[in-house]
């Protein structure tokens, strides 16, 4: 830990470690060191006392004879710093589940550095405590092990990224976080501006904007660790606050940007994890992810695919499935599960949990049939008989014992129902584990440009206002062909969790303000919001295209986590309030006038 040359300014009784509380070895035995650490246990055995001290590196057992303990105080979490003899265990009492398991240190000093009540809970991995505890007390949650171990994890993982970047000639530079309130999917936080009484700054749901200009300004390569801000309903995978490493390249298309993330990736899991992944990943277009898999962030690594059965409904007995098909939209579609995973589900399986979760996506009901030679069994066995039931077994690749599972109504509901059905047996069945495939990167194409907004019936972005449309010559005045126009947009799908997204960019001042008149922003609303964006791309924009991917999330997955909270220091709760610091909380009327904000209720004071 320290060097010879610190070493040799140490003073009689100096406190600062010579090593950590990992780093010592049999091959330290006869050495005097000092440990700093945090005392984790003790233990009194019949006049010998036994420390484990902690520090992030490690544990390490220290021996204080009865003399010595007698003379100085301390319990669980207070920080000591210990100065001994490094002893080599006896071949029985090595702790061969320890890095220092074969040594221990015999104490001939004890120093108190911080002394600590009894703590809440018990700085143990295997802990069973209330999240709302561990989050108010999170400094103490944060010596766990566990969670320091998911930490640096996370900074090593974010440095090796850096490296790549930089590697292929890209330079870090910082946007800024007060801001201009700008529409990019999610509220805003807004910050008063108190030199500029009754404005607002917002602060960034990403640095989008920023980096197009920095493209304009010729700087051709740019990423950041970035961090951003959206004021959204929490998920698992999702906080307030949130990093994300954003970048931008000038002079690109789309396989460009995939061969430096690829790239990126590929260096990245093999300094940090020392795996290597296949590389190029696979590519599957928007709509066919959709239709396969009935989701745009598919899990690939097992099949339970979609089949379309809307031929063979227009032709059926069943009317309610007759009836769908002749509706415009309407789509029949289904699943066939195999055999051996079939019998494991019962009827009860069936009538519950399954048919429940259909429900909870928009299905009225969930339809099934157990193909067999003389028809099957389940609500569709009477019409799935003869010529009519050998259709439907072609239909699904179903054979006698599959279980096959179907859904009609319109297009999006039916390949939500079945694709979260699809991810429920998933996940039932362990089948991405025993697919053997750790590690399945996918890129998802051809995004709409555009969605219509049923309720007040106007175009909306899929992706972003600045994404490219695939037909640069779109016209805004052709409802059917928007419909169908694809976007330049793309999606990193790592086994089945989006980690990013990313576009080619609208580098044509003409074309950004036709995309921001379908969007229902006129000409005045445009000057007024994106006036600085607009002036800069009729200044000699260059193509340019870029990604982001979140870092929480990962970070998380990689460290084999499905929360982001565990691999984030501070994380707030569902309801976006930080438990340590109380916050948010509110403030004096006094601090709000300073910034020219009323309380609801209640005015400025005058002058203010």
């Amino acid at each position: 830990m320290s060097t010879p040359a610190a070493a040799a300014q140490r003073r009689p009784g100096d406190w600062r470690r010579t090593h950590t509380c990992g780093a010592l070895r049999l091959s330290d035995a006869g050495a005097t060191v000092t440990l700093n650490g945090w005392v984790h246990a003790r233990r009194d055995h019949g006049g010998i006392y036994f420390v484990d001290l902690r520090d992030r590196y490690g544990l390490t057992q220290v021996v204080l004879d009865e003399k010595l303990a007698s003379s100085v105080r301390f319990s669980a979490e207070y920080v000591l710093s210990v100065t001994g003899t490094v002893k080599a265990r006896d071949a029985q009492n090595r702790n061969a589940e320890r890095a220092t398991g074969e040594i221990e240190v015999v104490a001939a000093r004890v120093e108190v550095l911080s002394a600590s009540p009894n703590p809440p809970f018990e700085v143990s991995d295997d802990i069973d405590t209330a999240l709302e505890t561990r989050l108010r007390y999170r400094w103490l949650d944060l010596r766990r092990p566990l969670l320091q171990k998911n930490l640096l994890h996370r900074s090593r993982f974010i440095n090796a990224i850096r490296r790549s970047f930089e590697r292929q000639g890209f330079a870090e530079i910082e946007t800024p976080i007060l801001t201009k309130a700008t529409p990019e999917g999610a509220r805003d936080y807004l910050v008063p501006a108190r030199v500029h009484p009754g404005k607002f700054y917002a602060l960034p749901q990403s640095p989008q904007i920023f980096k197009q200009l920095l493209m304009v300004a010729g700087m051709d390569r740019y990423f950041q660790v970035a961090r951003c801000f959206r004021d959204e309903d929490l998920r698992a995978d999702r906080q307030p606050e949130f990093t994300q490493l954003d970048m931008e390249m000038s002079f690109v298309e789309e396989e460009d940007v995939f061969a430096c993330w690829e790239r990126v990736l590929s260096e990245t899991f093999a300094e940090c994890m020392g795996l290597q992944i296949k590389t190029p990943f696979k590519r599957l277009h928007y709509d066919e992810a959709q239709q396969r898999y009935g989701s745009d962030k598919p899990d690939t690594r097992f099949g339970l695919e979609l089949k379309a059965l809307d031929a063979w409904a227009r032709q059926c007995e069943f009317n309610v499935f007759k009836s769908v098909t002749a509706q415009a939209g309407g789509r029949v579609m289904g699943i066939s599960v195999p055999a051996d995973l079939a019998a494991q589900i019962s009827r009860k399986d069936l009538d519950t949990e399954l048919t429940d979760h259909a429900k909870s996506f928009g299905a009225k009901g969930l339809a099934w049939w157990r193909p067999a030679a003389d028809g099957g069994a389940g609500p569709l066995a009477k019409f799935a008989a003869g010529e009519q039931g050998l259709a439907l077994r072609a239909a699904l690749g179903a054979k006698d014992g599959d279980l096959c599972l179907f859904a009609a109504g319109p297009q999006a509901q039916v390949l939500r129902v079945l694709g979260e059905l699809r991810n429920l047996l998933g996940r039932k069945f362990g089948l991405a584990k025993a697919s053997g495939i750790a590690w399945d990167f996918l890129w998802v194409t051809g995004f709409p440009m555009f969605l219509r907004n049923e309720e007040n019936g106007r175009w909306e972005s899929a992706h972003h206002p600045f994404t490219a449309p695939a037909d640069w010559n779109f016209r805004a005045d052709d409802d059917a062909a928007l419909g169908k126009l694809e976007s330049r947009a793309y999606d990193l799908v790592m086994n089945g969790w989006e980690l990013g997204s990313g576009s080619i960019r609208i580098h044509r001042e003409e074309v950004q303000q036709r995309v921001f008149g379908l969007l229902g922003i006129g000409p005045d609303e445009q000057r007024e919001k994106f006036g600085f964006l607009l002036e800069a791309l009729a200044h000699g924009a260059p193509p340019h295209g870029g990604f982001a991917v979140g870092l929480d999330r990962l970070t998380a997955l990689t460290a084999g986590l499905d929360n982001i909270r565990e691999i984030t220091a501070f994380p707030k709760t569902a309801s976006a309030a930080d438990l340590m610091c109380q916050a948010p909380s509110r403030v004096a009327d006094a601090q709000l006038a300073e910034v020219h904000v009323a309380r609801a209720g209640k005015g400025l004071e005058e002058g203010a």
